[in-house]
């Protein structure tokens, strides 16, 4: 139950993954020491895949995690993305999947994290303007060249993946997927699995709201990004806090954290699924490795889907500008 692979011959990585993102950006500051402990105490607990990405804190968090894995580098399924730009000054410049680019930023990644190949090289965000077997091609002279192992779409439509498949091997899709964010049923889920393509759970907790730690704007940091989340604004998040509620009252009559209730559901939405919730704590990740060690029964499944449906959250994921770059 704790090994599962992404996509047909790709890599053996532990149920759970580690996301990074926060540890350089976006949920208030940080504590380097602490972020890095964190890492390496989650691969002395056997998780294997480190998720990082260049646009997070324009290049830092490679930087941060490359550090972490420097004595470890054999433990680790290393995976990050590529394709946000940022400017000097950590503005966003726009999605570039130019295939010269695509080399420009492997290169620059992999200097950055100071490694010799990324095992799991991802797209961020599909360009609408390149075609995408260009870009893909490109990161397949990747997988050539011995740069990269695996290749990766995020936040990418049906059609869009099933075009890059046929280029090269798709092996993971990333995207994000929680009681809170169930858009993935349906097509997008049957696409990889017909496809054999792994599915990447990123923000499996909604963005920290499903651990019932956050109940009003006020209890975010002035300088988090959720405050700008649609979700997390005015009557939106009073609605939102009552599926927070249910899951915490679920999770009480389960003798378990609220966070490990919401994981456990995603394992075990399918074998094929690794949510990589990320945290900064090492008592959160210890915590949230919890849920591997909960079975939810059948009547468990049923009462979720019930009380907590597709849909049931109040607000759009990003704002309206980010919006438009998803399901591209």
């Amino acid at each position: 139950m704790q090994q599962r692979q992404l996509g047909r011959n790709g890599p053996m990585v532990y149920a759970l993954g580690l996301g990074c993102m926060g540890m350089s950006e976006f949920y208030g500051p940080a504590d380097e020491a602490a972020s890095i402990a964190t890492i390496q105490r989650a691969l002395d607990l056997g998780v294997n895949l480190i998720d990082t990405a260049d646009m997070y804190g324009a290049g830092h968090n490679e930087q941060l995690v490359g550090r972490a894995i420097r004595e470890r580098r054999a433990q680790v399924v290393l995976a990050t993305k590529f394709g946000n730009m940022r400017g000097p000054n950590r503005e966003f410049l726009g999605v570039n999947g130019r295939p010269e680019y695509v080399r420009e930023a492997c290169d620059a990644s992999l200097r950055r994290l100071g490694v010799d190949h990324i095992d799991l090289y991802y797209q961020h965000r599909v360009d609408p303007k390149v075609p995408i077997e260009d870009t893909v091609g490109a990161m397949a002279e990747l997988v050539r060249a011995g740069k990269v192992r695996w290749l990766g779409l995020s936040e990418a439509s049906p059609q869009t993946i099933r075009r890059a498949h046929e280029v090269h091997p798709i092996h993971a899709l990333q995207t994000e997927y929680s009681l809170w964010s169930r858009d993935p049923e349906g097509e997008l889920l049957a696409t990889v699995r017909e496809l054999g393509i792994g599915f990447v759970a990123y923000s499996p907790l909604g963005r920290g709201f499903l651990t019932g730690s956050i109940r009003k704007l006020d209890d975010l940091d002035p300088a988090d990004w959720r405050r700008h989340s649609p979700r997390f604004q005015a009557d939106a998040l009073a609605a939102n806090v009552r599926l927070a509620d249910l899951v915490q009252s679920m999770a009480a009559e389960r003798g378990c954290a609220p966070a490990q209730l919401a994981l456990a559901w995603l394992l075990a939405q399918g074998p094929d699924i690794v949510p990589i919730p990320g945290t900064r704590s090492i008592a959160r990740l210890e915590q949230n490795l919890g849920a591997l060690e909960i079975a939810l029964s059948a009547d468990d499944l049923a009462r979720l889907d019930r009380e907590l449906p597709p849909g049931a959250a109040q607000g759009a994921r990003y704002p309206q500008a980010a919006m438009q770059a998803l399901n591209r």
